[in-house]
């Protein structure tokens, strides 16, 4: 618990620098009419924007080490996303340490970079850590961004996020995602006495710890708005048992003990609420508890099936499976739990609906012919498209920007029991750039967080 609570309190500490972000002044204005630059990730298929990112400059080892560390993580950000090729860095022709303040554009353009990431970093007198970065428009010869940031020098890895965050901006116009965290369940051992911890991570799989020690089974974490708290199912002494962790500090409390079982507890947008499934008498309803007073309120009442509830963004709706019409579909309804409404007709069995950020998507699980799949659907169930196919694939999550999912994929076991391994993905919503996020053990049921404050 102390080692939680010191890297909270350093999180918290580390948090200050983002407010002193500074512009950094181009040598030419960026004139709208000229510089175009931009990637539309709205289309189907996205062609790689070539982009050259330097190592960032520093005046001593230390500097240097960072710098180089700083440029790694952002060029591998801007790669995973499926949406720039970084350009080998032997290919360049002009050295980072001749770049000035004003790059020859002509060497960027005969190795074909249509944008330039230049930077530096300083320990200044304080002991902070210092980083600045450009970003250069190659060929209308026009500076897009630059900004400064301070921080403590152990925080280097998420300045580099947070550039890698202005630079997708920027470029597509769409909000980053790379400054953020992603819960899950850590597995391992025997399929018959599998242990599940809690664990956190960066969202490309750095900076990874366990947060519970895996002497009771957890299931279904999900963040809180504030991104101090998860929320998550345990069962104590067989007991099911909804219980809030909180990251910085590392306390864990018990919302409360619930008859039967429960499911899927999930928070409202605001983080007042926690809404969840409950069984009770053999029959799942969705309910909501009011964490301030921890009052109770059924939703539904029916005698099917009702699970898996999530808030659409605006907290005006709720969307949810149910087998109330004969088989498994998805439904919303609003959040009084009144005007039910069934969304998906298509063919199979639908699961775990997640509502988009964004608004405008709801992500699922689909099993049809026995085999699974990850899609996304408009909220009034229009425009199905299905973007992963495998065994077992379940548990989609949303990065904060609505325009990648998370969710583990499941191998099937041999016939000595072996196999069955589970690991973290993700997809963008073209089903283009599908990409493992590296894990210590198997892992599932992944939560992404919105972007850190």
């Amino acid at each position: 618990m102390e080692n939680l609570s010191r890297k909270g309190r350093a999180r918290r500490r580390a948090a200050a620098w983002i407010a002193t972000g500074a512009a950094l002044g181009a040598l030419g204005a960026l004139d709208p009419a000229r510089a175009e630059l931009r990637i539309d990730i709205t289309r189907g298929t996205v062609e790689q924007m070539p982009i050259a990112i330097t190592h960032f400059l520093g005046g001593n080892n230390v500097e240097q080490n960072h710098g180089r560390n700083v440029a790694r993580v952002i060029s591998a950000n801007l790669e995973r996303s499926g949406l720039f090729r970084p350009i080998d860095p032997k290919a360049f022709i002009q050295t980072a340490e001749s770049l000035g303040n004003l790059p020859r554009f002509g060497d960027w353009r005969v190795i074909n970079a249509q944008a330039l990431v230049q930077g530096r970093v300083q320990i200044v007198p304080d002991g902070r850590l210092r980083a600045e970065f450009r970003l250069w428009d190659v060929f209308a010869e026009q500076q897009m961004v630059g900004l400064a940031y301070h921080t403590v020098p152990d925080n280097w890895r998420r300045v580099a996020h947070i550039i890698s965050d202005a630079i997708y901006k920027r470029i597509t116009g769409e909000d980053g995602y790379f400054d953020t965290r992603v819960v899950y369940i850590a597995e391992s051992g025997p399929a018959r006495r599998r242990v599940k911890r809690l664990a956190i991570m960066d969202q490309d799989g750095e900076n990874h710890r366990f947060l519970t020690d895996g002497s009771s089974l957890v299931l279904t974490p999900r963040f809180s708005p504030t991104l101090q708290e998860i929320t998550y199912l345990s069962y104590y002494q067989n007991v099911p048992r909804v219980y809030l962790f909180n990251i910085d500090t590392g306390r864990q409390e018990v919302v409360g003990d619930f008859p039967g079982m429960t499911f899927a507890p999930r928070f409202s947008p605001d983080g007042k609420k926690v809404i969840m499934s409950m069984a009770q008498d053999g029959n799942s309803e969705i309910f909501t508890m009011d964490l301030r007073t921890r009052t109770v309120a059924q939703l539904t009442f029916h005698s099917a099936i009702d699970t898996s509830p999530t808030y659409s963004p605006d907290s005006s709706q709720i969307v949810f499976n149910s087998d109330r019409g004969g088989s498994q579909q998805l439904y919303v309804m609003d959040a009084n739990g009144r005007n039910v409404r069934r969304i998906s007709f298509g063919t199979g069995k639908y699961a775990t609906p997640v509502w988009s950020p964004r608004g405008d998507l709801i992500a699922f699980t689909k099993l049809h012919q026995g085999r699974f799949y990850v899609g996304v659907m408009r909220t009034d169930g229009s425009g199905e498209r299905l973007l992963v196919e495998d065994f077992l694939v379940e548990a989609p999550t949303w990065a904060p920007n609505g325009r990648v999912l998370m969710y583990f994929r499941q191998q099937p076991t041999d016939a000595r029991g072996g196999g069955g391994r589970a690991r973290l993905y993700s997809i963008d919503l073209t089903g283009h750039n599908e990409r493992e996020i590296v894990t210590p053990t198997d892992a599932s049921d992944p939560a992404w967080s919105p972007l850190i404050p």
